[in-house]
């Protein structure tokens, strides 16, 4: 009877077919933590809509808000509208 010569460790098809559905669920897993995240305040990217006295739309940064003044509490309308410059 002849023997078959040995070979070592060859892999088959039957060997390799669970290598490479196992390396198909390597994405599914993901990491527990991205890379190095950079420390930015919320504050700096909420931004929100104002209206100029011209009529257009301006994104101002919320922090921004939070550090201005008030000028004058609780004016009327016409008031606000003198003080812009329009007439009414």
């Amino acid at each position: 009877m002849a023997t078959k010569p040995d070979q070592g460790n060859i892999i088959s098809r039957r060997g390799i077919l669970p290598i490479l559905g196992g390396s198909l669920l390597i994405p599914f897993f993901g990491y527990n933590q991205s890379g190095p995240e950079v420390n930015k305040n919320v504050n700096d990217d909420v931004y929100e809509t104002l209206l100029r006295p011209d009529g257009t739309t301006v994104k101002v940064r919320a922090s921004t808000l939070k550090k201005s003044k008030v000028v004058k509490k609780n004016i009327s309308n016409t008031t606000f509208l003198n003080w812009l410059g329009k007439k009414i």
